[in-house]
């Protein structure tokens, strides 16, 4: 009887195995997914104000609400990557001919999606920006976007890569490109043209620089303005509105900004966009910005309606719309004024303009935030990283009036305890992590009373790095045998990146600084405790070349603080080198109001004279960095 229920339930037994099986099988393969690709982990890190280390000379609870750090990937772009699959071609298939990958209708049309596609164009120096800006759409889930490539290496690596590209026939220099020099407004006349040459294909066209970051999908903001012509950005730092709707126009008094603008294919579009190209072919001089700012100024109101924000502009008849800085954002009212955090918004978009130090300040800046998009070993660098938990005085950072002397005292603090990092770097082979900065004022290239008036900005605030130091010249190599080894860095936030390998952040030491002599606290590495080394204040190059060395397999060193943490080189000729290598890496503060120069010098050794004081040279023979 027995045998004949099992005979009987036989089927039922089998389905039920067949279904746990199944399910072990899909769970392995999911946590496997999870191992080799971590970042594909829905992420909940974010930074807070713990990360930055305040000690009790310092912020407590209740006052710590007077500072904010700038949040990183807004909630949309956080959630798990679902980025549509690209097309790879296979190795062995041979690439297609140039005249393939021209911008055609017939080309557009394949990647369209509700009449729109999306467009941006550059060389391969850009590379890796073009990298972030398609995985960030990707993410996001958004996939009617073309990549225009001004070089044939670059058309070729993003073909390889599944990316949907065409050829611009620029026959463009592989190389970065200055802002302001002639290749600069090269490009923006490559811009101007693809919008003439795209318009008549009768698609919307949503154009954007290659230095700016999605971090929210934008179709859906841009399809409430059905009537708009154009919807431009701006370099607008003063809010017009606190919710997100379109900029009040007649408040908006910076220029427009066309690293992010939409155009509709309107007779009125088409009309502004052909004398645009007129414009800047008959004249090789004007900047395309300026030109595209000339134009739509020319005639410039009235309201279109009382609701939509829209108004009429360069003839009388196009609809323009100024999109709001605080969540479409600029380098300003991201990085520095935080306003969409201020305004409790979400930012669609980051363009890194308002910012210091050239490309690299740009890769710097988003790297900070985590929106940038780096190959996996730029997360575990040889050698390992040294971190550092900062410590300021509560006076330094909150006390007395925001000025250009507490500015400095807050700002010089710091710059000692970066050199001492930067030394122990030096020594052990590692890539520091810089720390958060703060300042008290802001630096802009126009004569300013600290803050500019009517933005946002709170004092303190978390200023980019490239606002002290000279982010490019930091990462330039530089000759070893006149400048020593060079000290690799990386942001701020990085051991909180959700793309750091599992690999680097369980292998870590921490380290204690104690006074020598006092209970396990001597020049040793046999004296960790609980995965704590005790370390001596004051201890010398050799001292740390010693213990050290029995934890260079080691990927995070991270010191409780900087403070009397190195007593300096023993080696003369080293130390020469390495002073003459980081002295390069301060910048300036800028701009002194009524005072020609107008900047400040920051100076890495600041201490070393009693007499130094933050104000501007007095001659133009003054006028040079302090090496």
């Amino acid at each position: 009887m027995a045998c004949e229920e099992v005979a009987h339930s036989r089927p039922l037994f089998l389905t039920i195995y067949t279904i746990v099986i199944v399910g072990i099988v899909f769970s392995s393969l999911y946590v496997f997914s999870a191992i080799r690709h971590p970042s594909a982990i829905p992420s909940t890190w974010s930074l807070s104000n713990e990360d930055v280390r305040l000690t009790e000379q310092t912020l407590n609870g209740s006052q710590s609400e007077t500072v904010h750090i700038v949040p990183s990937v807004p909630q949309e772009a956080r959630k798990m990557r679902t980025r549509p699959i690209l097309s790879v071609p296979p190795r062995n298939k041979k690439m297609p001919s140039l005249n393939a990958f021209r911008l055609t209708k017939e080309l557009v049309q394949q990647r369209v999606k509700d009449n729109i596609i999306i467009l941006t164009f550059g060389n391969y120096a850009f590379m890796d920006f073009i990298l972030t800006w398609v995985e960030q759409l990707n993410d996001l889930g958004v996939s009617n976007y073309l990549v225009g490539a001004m070089d044939i290496k670059l058309l070729e690596a993003l073909y390889w890569k599944g990316i949907p590209v065409f050829d611009m026939g620029s026959h463009m220099s592989t190389d970065d490109v200055g802002w302001g020099s002639p290749t600069f407004h090269k490009m923006g006349r490559e811009k101007v043209l693809l919008i003439n040459l795209i318009l008549p294909f009768g698609y919307e066209l949503l154009m954007c620089d290659t230095d700016m970051v999605w971090l929210k999908n934008p179709l859906p903001y841009l399809a409430r303005y059905p009537e708009a012509d154009v919807l431009t950005s701006s370099d607008q730092v003063v809010p017009t509105v606190v919710d997100d709707s379109l900029e009040i126009w007649q408040e908006v008094g910076a220029a427009y900004n066309i690293g992010i603008f939409h155009w509709r294919p309107t007779e009125s579009a088409k009309k502004l966009a052909k004398e645009w190209k007129e414009l800047l072919l008959a004249d090789d001089k004007i900047w395309d910005q300026n030109g595209f700012n000339d134009i739509v100024h020319r005639q410039l109101g009235p309201s279109v309606d009382e609701d939509s924000g829209l108004v009429y502009a360069y003839d009388g008849n196009l609809k323009l719309g100024i999109l709001p800085s605080s969540i479409f954002c600029s380098g300003h009212t991201y990085f520095v004024q935080a306003m969409y955090q201020q305004l409790r918004l979400e930012p669609y978009a980051v363009h890194t303009t308002f910012q210091y130090a050239g490309t690299e300040g740009k890769r710097h800046r988003l790297r900070e935030a985590m929106v940038f998009r780096d190959p996996p070993e730029y997360y575990n660098p040889p050698g390992g990283f040294l971190s550092f938990k900062p410590s300021i005085p509560k006076s330094l950072l909150l006390s007395g009036n925001h000025t250009i002397e507490s500015h400095f005292r807050l700002v010089n603090y710091q710059i000692k305890q970066i050199r001492t990092a930067l030394a122990i770097a030096s020594l052990l082979n590692r890539t520091l992590v810089m720390p958060p900065l703060w300042c008290r004022i802001d630096r802009l290239w126009f004569p300013h009373p600290g803050v500019l008036d009517g933005s946002i900005t709170r004092q303190p605030f978390l200023c980019p790095l490239d606002h002290v130091f000279e982010v490019n010249v930091m990462l330039k190599e530089l000759p070893e045998e006149e400048f020593g080894s060079g000290v690799d860095i990386r942001e701020y936030s990085i051991l909180d990146n959700p793309s750091l390998p599992s690999e680097v952040k369980m292998s870590w030491l921490d380290v204690q600084l104690c006074k020598d002599g006092t209970q396990d606290c001597f020049a040793s590495n046999n004296t960790t405790v609980g995965g704590v080394l005790k370390f001596p204040r004051h201890s010398n190059e050799e001292t740390y070349m010693k213990v050290f060395l029995s934890f260079k397999d080691i990927k995070v060193i991270q010191f409780s603080s900087m403070q009397d943490a190195f007593s300096g080189f023993s080696d003369k000729e080293r130390e020469d080198r390495f002073r003459k290598r980081v002295k390069r890496y301060t910048g300036i503060w800028c701009c002194v109001l009524d005072h020609t120069p107008g900047h400040i010098y920051y100076d890495m050794y600041w201490d070393e004279k009693p007499e130094w004081k933050p104000i501007p040279p007095q001659t133009s023979a003054d006028d040079h960095p302090p090496w």
